[in-house]
């Protein structure tokens, strides 16, 4: 399985990426972003780029692909409606118009979160602009496109947040988190499950296109 990945340099991407570094059944990995990941391995390669909005020049970079991992993504906090999704659906749907054209049999996976609004109407801004983009996906021609819609994530082998207040949650959080993962299974997951689970819905599909934590701790 040939993956491409946006967002490797986030805190999930980090996850996700490690995982498809040691799962035998992925044979290379292209990640795309504005950040290099720092790592060398024989089955990555990366493009670094700061314009995200717009993939026609890399175009024959991303043909040939079997599955895309969107974990991509920014905080609402301090944002307008217009900037976050500018961010969060603009470049999403850039990226994923231009893949379904080149790779009609791939899987795309997009990182939405717990509480998004499927309706589009909701009062919270940020769970709409996330319906909206969710919904746009699955309109789009792909072999298959799931959304991961994961509540709480514990960082498992070193991953860290690229936004500074999620670090400083996730330092004081850290010595509660096994034990929040215990008491609370429905809605806690690892950096780890979410890389083992995208690559097992790419591999094998998933039983439904909207997979909250509790889902997606079952791939």
């Amino acid at each position: 399985m040939d993956v491409v990945l946006f967002g490797a340099t986030g805190m999930v991407g980090q996850g996700v990426l490690r995982e498809c570094l040691l799962d035998p059944d992925v044979h290379r990995v292209l990640s795309v972003g504005r950040s290099a990941t720092g790592q060398q391995h024989p089955k990555l390669r990366e493009i670094v780029r700061d314009n995200l909005f717009d993939f026609t020049d890399i175009a024959p970079d991303l043909s040939g692909f079997d599955a895309c991992f969107f974990c991509l993504g920014v905080s609402a906090a301090g944002k307008t409606e217009d900037q976050y999704r500018r961010v969060t659906y603009d470049i999403t749907l850039a990226a994923a118009s231009i893949l379904a054209t080149l790779n009609p049999g791939m899987t795309f996976i997009y990182v939405s979160g717990s509480g998004t609004d499927s309706s589009e109407r909701g009062r919270t801004m940020w769970a709409r602009v996330k319906g909206r983009t969710e919904n746009a996906l699955l309109r789009l021609p792909f072999k298959a496109a799931y959304m991961f819609r994961p509540a709480g994530i514990q960082p498992m082998h070193g991953e860290t947040s690229k936004t500074r207040l999620y670090r400083v949650f996730y330092v004081i959080a850290r010595p509660l988190m096994p034990l929040l993962k215990r008491l609370l299974p429905k809605y806690m997951s690892t950096t780890e499950q979410i890389g083992r689970a995208m690559i097992s819905a790419a591999r094998n599909g998933a039983p439904k296109a909207i997979l909250e934590t509790e889902d997606i701790n079952a791939l």
